[in-house]
């Protein structure tokens, strides 16, 4: 039984992996040995690509508090996808940002980091497990609510 379960999240690793490796390094660029995912070009998307790629951002951080990951853990999975956040909604700016500071490449390596670490039996809590949702929820529509007022506001401006 306790192996069936072990199976069980080193499959759900995996696919997070892949996910983040999609969100991050999937398009190599010639000639440098560096890649970038698909998270900074849907961040060129104004609005609802930031918001596609929050949202599976924070899909990673849900799926980590489900296997059991320690809620100092969780928090900071939580921050690297706020700073992204944060700085995506500068045009251009948090684009390269994005590039650069890999939040789900980060947030994957806690969860290797971390997964083996937690003991085997701890189940995540349900109730932070839906405060968690919650504030990631609030994370991602407010930087897409937000980015729309900027769009809206500068468009009123140039014209």
């Amino acid at each position: 039984m306790r192996q069936l379960k072990l199976s069980s999240k080193i499959n759900k690793v995996n696919r997070l992996r892949r996910l983040s490796h999609l969100l991050d390094n999937a398009i190599p660029i010639p000639g440098t040995g560096y890649s970038i995912g698909i998270d900074p070009i849907l961040g060129l998307v104004p609005g609802g690509g930031d918001t596609v790629a929050g949202a599976l951002s924070a899909y990673i951080v849900i799926e980590a508090a489900r296997m059991g990951l320690p809620p100092k853990v969780l928090w900071e999975m939580t921050g690297n996808i706020l700073l992204d956040s944060i700085l995506g909604i500068v045009p251009v700016l948090g684009d390269l940002f994005d590039v650069v500071w890999k939040a789900n490449v980060r947030n994957i390596a806690l969860v290797e980091k971390h997964l083996y670490i937690a003991p085997r039996n701890q189940k995540s809590n349900l109730l932070f497990l839906m405060g968690l949702t919650l504030i990631l929820a609030v994370i991602v529509l407010g930087f897409a609510t937000l980015t729309f007022v900027l769009i809206s506001w500068l468009s009123t401006v140039v014209n």
